[in-house]
C-alpha cells in the first residue's frame, strides 16, 4: 500500500463501513468454513482494491480473524484459490485444483 491508500483506512467513512460489516458478520468467514467459531477483527476487501478508490469504497467485504487475513487470505490472493480444508477433509474452495473435473 501507499501512504495515500493507508490514509483511506483512517477516514470516518471507512470506520463506519468497517463497524457495520463487523455488526453484520461478527465471526471470521474462513474459520466458519472450517467449522470453527472465532470472532472477526478485520474487515477485508474480497477482491483487493489495489489502489482503486472505487473498489475500496464500494467493493464487497468479508469479516476475518487476523490470522486468516495475514495468512490464508494472502496465500489465496497469490495462488488464486484457498488452501483451506473443510471438516470433511476436502478443500473448501471450488477453485482448488483438487476439484478440477469433479464439479
Amino acid at each position: 500500500m501507499t501512504d495515500e491508500t493507508d490514509r483511506w483506512y483512517c477516514r470516518a467513512e471507512w470506520r463506519r463501513r468497517r463497524a457495520h460489516q463487523l455488526r453484520l458478520s461478527p465471526l471470521c468467514k474462513m474459520c466458519q468454513e472450517q467449522g470453527v467459531v472465532r470472532p472477526a477483527t478485520v474487515v477485508d476487501h474480497v477482491e483487493p482494491h489495489r489502489g482503486d478508490y472505487n473498489k475500496f469504497r464500494l467493493g464487497a467485504l468479508q469479516s476475518l480473524c487476523l490470522d486468516h487475513h495475514v495468512g490464508a487470505k494472502h496465500v489465496e490472493e497469490l495462488r488464486g484459490y484457498s488452501t483451506a480444508i473443510g471438516i470433511d477433509g476436502m478443500p473448501v474452495d471450488s477453485r482448488h485444483p483438487a476439484w478440477r473435473g469433479r464439479l
